[in-house]
Protein backbone atom coordinates (compact mmCIF):
# COMPACT_ATOMS: atom_id res chain seq x y z
CA UNK A 1 0.00 0.00 0.00
CA UNK A 2 2.86 2.34 0.67
CA UNK A 3 4.03 1.86 -2.91
CA UNK A 4 0.63 2.96 -4.22
CA UNK A 5 0.63 6.02 -1.96
CA UNK A 6 4.16 6.81 -3.04
CA UNK A 7 3.19 6.56 -6.76
CA UNK A 8 0.16 8.80 -6.26
CA UNK A 9 2.19 11.42 -4.45
CA UNK A 10 4.95 11.56 -7.08
CA UNK A 11 4.37 14.14 -9.82
CA UNK A 12 3.73 12.69 -13.27
CA UNK A 13 6.11 14.02 -15.88
CA UNK A 14 4.23 15.78 -18.69
CA UNK A 15 5.38 14.85 -22.19
CA UNK A 16 7.35 17.51 -23.98
CA UNK A 17 5.20 19.03 -26.76
CA UNK A 18 6.88 20.99 -29.50
CA UNK A 19 4.19 23.60 -30.20
CA UNK A 20 6.07 25.16 -33.12
CA UNK A 21 6.58 21.78 -34.80
CA UNK A 22 2.93 20.84 -34.38
CA UNK A 23 1.80 24.20 -35.82
CA UNK A 24 4.05 23.73 -38.85
CA UNK A 25 2.68 20.20 -39.34
CA UNK A 26 -0.94 21.41 -39.21
CA UNK A 27 -0.29 24.31 -41.62
CA UNK A 28 1.54 22.05 -44.09
CA UNK A 29 -1.29 19.51 -43.92
CA UNK A 30 -3.84 22.24 -44.63
CA UNK A 31 -1.82 23.53 -47.58
CA UNK A 32 -1.53 19.99 -48.93
CA UNK A 33 -5.29 19.48 -48.77
CA UNK A 34 -5.93 22.81 -50.52
CA UNK A 35 -3.43 21.84 -53.23
CA UNK A 36 -5.19 18.49 -53.74
CA UNK A 37 -8.55 20.27 -54.13
CA UNK A 38 -7.10 22.66 -56.72
CA UNK A 39 -5.47 19.82 -58.67
CA UNK A 40 -8.71 17.83 -58.67
CA UNK A 41 -10.62 20.86 -60.00
CA UNK A 42 -8.04 21.45 -62.71
CA UNK A 43 -8.14 17.78 -63.76
CA UNK A 44 -11.93 17.68 -63.89
CA UNK A 45 -12.01 20.82 -66.05
CA UNK A 46 -9.41 19.33 -68.41
CA UNK A 47 -11.32 16.05 -68.73
CA UNK A 48 -14.58 17.89 -69.48
CA UNK A 49 -12.96 19.86 -72.30
CA UNK A 50 -11.46 16.71 -73.78
CA UNK A 51 -14.76 14.80 -73.92
CA UNK A 52 -16.79 17.73 -75.33
CA UNK A 53 -17.14 19.09 -78.86
CA UNK A 54 -16.38 16.13 -81.12
CA UNK A 55 -19.45 14.32 -82.34
CA UNK A 56 -21.95 16.60 -80.62
CA UNK A 57 -24.83 17.67 -82.80
CA UNK A 58 -26.71 19.79 -80.23
CA UNK A 59 -25.21 22.83 -78.56
CA UNK A 60 -26.80 25.39 -76.23
CA UNK A 61 -25.96 28.84 -77.55
CA UNK A 62 -27.74 30.94 -74.93
CA UNK A 63 -30.26 30.70 -72.08
CA UNK A 64 -32.54 33.36 -70.66
CA UNK A 65 -34.53 33.04 -67.44
CA UNK A 66 -38.03 34.52 -67.70
CA UNK A 67 -39.11 33.62 -64.19
CA UNK A 68 -38.37 31.15 -61.46
CA UNK A 69 -39.47 28.15 -63.55
CA UNK A 70 -39.66 29.56 -67.08
CA UNK A 71 -36.66 29.76 -69.39
CA UNK A 72 -35.80 30.30 -73.04
CA UNK A 73 -33.08 28.27 -74.77
CA UNK A 74 -31.39 29.03 -78.07
CA UNK A 75 -29.99 25.77 -79.44
CA UNK A 76 -27.93 24.74 -82.48
CA UNK A 77 -29.09 21.36 -83.76
CA UNK A 78 -27.91 19.92 -87.09
CA UNK A 79 -27.24 23.35 -88.59
CA UNK A 80 -30.53 24.87 -87.46
CA UNK A 81 -31.19 27.24 -84.60
CA UNK A 82 -34.13 26.47 -82.35
CA UNK A 83 -35.81 28.73 -79.82
CA UNK A 84 -37.18 26.49 -77.06
CA UNK A 85 -39.45 27.54 -74.20
CA UNK A 86 -39.31 25.59 -70.96
CA UNK A 87 -41.93 26.01 -68.26
CA UNK A 88 -44.07 24.15 -65.77
CA UNK A 89 -46.06 22.61 -68.65
CA UNK A 90 -42.96 21.16 -70.32
CA UNK A 91 -40.88 22.12 -73.35
CA UNK A 92 -42.14 23.73 -76.54
CA UNK A 93 -40.42 24.75 -79.77
CA UNK A 94 -41.21 28.43 -80.26
CA UNK A 95 -39.32 29.11 -83.48
CA UNK A 96 -36.96 27.36 -85.93
CA UNK A 97 -34.35 29.51 -87.68
CA UNK A 98 -33.56 27.55 -90.86
CA UNK A 99 -30.90 29.77 -92.42
CA UNK A 100 -29.19 31.08 -89.29
CA UNK A 101 -25.41 30.72 -89.37
CA UNK A 102 -24.19 28.29 -86.75
CA UNK A 103 -21.16 30.42 -85.84
CA UNK A 104 -22.90 33.77 -85.30
CA UNK A 105 -22.18 33.64 -81.56
CA UNK A 106 -19.43 36.24 -81.62
CA UNK A 107 -21.50 39.38 -81.89
CA UNK A 108 -19.59 42.54 -82.75
CA UNK A 109 -20.03 45.20 -80.08
CA UNK A 110 -20.71 48.69 -81.36
CA UNK A 111 -18.11 51.38 -80.70
CA UNK A 112 -18.93 53.53 -77.68
CA UNK A 113 -21.23 50.98 -76.06
CA UNK A 114 -21.45 50.54 -72.31
CA UNK A 115 -18.85 48.24 -70.70
CA UNK A 116 -19.97 44.61 -70.45
CA UNK A 117 -21.57 43.38 -67.24
CA UNK A 118 -19.52 41.43 -64.73
CA UNK A 119 -21.41 38.21 -65.50
CA UNK A 120 -20.53 38.53 -69.20
CA UNK A 121 -16.86 39.08 -68.38
CA UNK A 122 -16.86 36.07 -66.06
CA UNK A 123 -18.55 33.87 -68.68
CA UNK A 124 -16.03 34.98 -71.33
CA UNK A 125 -13.12 34.32 -68.95
CA UNK A 126 -14.45 30.83 -68.11
CA UNK A 127 -14.83 30.04 -71.81
CA UNK A 128 -11.21 30.99 -72.50
CA UNK A 129 -9.81 29.16 -69.47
Amino acid sequence: MSTLAHMLAAPIAAPDINVGGELVRVVLSLLGIIALILVAGWLSRRLQHRSGGAGRRIRCVETFALGTRERLLLLDADGKRLLIGIGAGGMRTLHVYDDAPAEADAAVEPVGSAPPAFGDLLARWKRNA
